[in-house]
C-alpha cells in the first residue's frame, strides 16, 4: 500500500469476517469470501467435463456489463441527446425559450436517471461515470448556445465552465479512488464536508441551476453583476473542496465520514 495514503484508505489484509473464520486475508477490492453481499449477482452452476458441477464466481452489480444497457443509462442517453438537439436549435434560432427548454430537459432527465437507478437497484460505477460525462456534454453545448445568443453571458459562463468542466469533474470522479463507493452520491461515507458542499440535495440543486437562473434574471433586469457573483461563489466552493480532497489524499487531513 502506498505510504502517502491516509489511514482510512489503508485496508487490512484480513477483514473482520476473515479474522473471525480464520480465512486468509484478501485485498481491499476483493469481496470477503466469508460473507455475501446483496450487491452481488447470484452464482450460476455450471457443469465441467465429466459431469461435475461448479459455481461461477459472483460478479458485483457495480461492474456487471449488462447494467450498461439498463434503464437508467438509457434515460441518461436519451436526455443527453434531447438536450444537445435543443441546444443546437437554440444556436440556430437565438431564442431564450429554447435554452430554457434545453436546460429543463437536462435537469429533469438528470433527476430521473438517478431516481430510477436507485429504485431498480441498478446503480453502478459505469453508470455514474456515464452520467458525469453526459452532464458535461449537455452543459457545455447549452452554455455555448447561451454565449452565442447572448454575448453578455460569456464572462460568468466562462467562470462556470472552468469550475464545472475542470474542478467539479475531478471532484466527481474522486469516488473511484475508494473501491466500493458507487457514485459521488455516496461520498459522505468518505468525507461528509466534501459531500455536503457538492452532492447533498441543496448543493446539487444549485450546482448548475443557480448560474443559469441568475443569467435569466440578469437578462430581464439588467443586474449583470448577479451571475458573476453566483459563478464566483460556486468557483470558491469547488476550489475549497478540491483543496480539502488533496489534503486528505496526501494524509495532511483526516477525512470525516458520516
Amino acid at each position: 500500500m502506498a505510504p502517502w495514503l491516509p489511514a482510512f484508505l489503508r485496508r487490512s489484509s484480513r477483514c473482520a469476517g476473515c479474522h473471525a473464520s480464520g480465512a486468509a486475508g484478501h485485498g481491499a477490492a476483493t469481496p470477503c469470501p466469508t460473507r455475501r453481499s446483496s450487491r452481488f449477482a447470484p452464482s450460476a452452476p455450471q457443469s465441467r467435463p465429466g459431469g461435475a458441477m461448479t459455481t461461477t464466481t459472483p460478479v458485483p452489480l457495480a461492474v456487471r456489463p449488462a447494467l450498461l444497457l439498463g434503464v437508467p443509462n438509457r434515460i441518461t442517453l436519451v436526455r443527453t441527446v434531447v438536450a444537445m438537439v435543443i441546444a443546437a436549435i437554440a444556436f440556430r434560432t437565438g431564442q431564450l425559450s429554447w435554452l430554457v427548454i434545453g436546460y429543463a430537459a437536462y435537469w429533469v432527465g438528470d433527476i430521473a436517471d438517478g431516481a430510477v437507478a436507485r429504485y431498480r437497484d441498478e446503480e453502478s460505477v459505469a453508470g455514474a461515470v456515464f452520467d458525469i460525462v453526459c452532464d458535461r456534454a449537455s452543459s457545455f453545448l447549452l452554455a455555448a448556445a447561451f454565449m452565442a445568443t447572448f454575448p453578455a453571458t460569456i464572462g460568468p459562463l466562462a467562470i462556470f465552465l472552468v469550475q464545472f468542466g475542470v474542478l467539479d469533474t475531478m471532484l466527481s470522479l474522486a469516488f473511484l479512488l475508494w473501491p466500493g463507493t458507487l457514485s459521488p452520491n455516496y461520498f459522505y461515507k468518505v468525507d461528509r464536508p466534501i459531500w455536503r458542499w457538492n452532492w447533498s440535495k441543496p448543493a446539487k440543486a444549485v450546482n448548475t441551476a443557480a448560474v443559469v437562473i441568475s443569467l435569466i434574471v440578469a437578462h430581464h433586469t439588467g443586474a449583470h453583476w448577479l451571475p458573476y457573483g453566483v459563478a464566483i461563489a460556486a468557483l470558491v466552493v469547488k476550489v475549497a473542496s478540491t483543496y480539502r480532497l488533496l489534503t486528505i489524499l496526501r494524509g495532511r487531513r483526516a477525512a470525516v465520514p458520516a
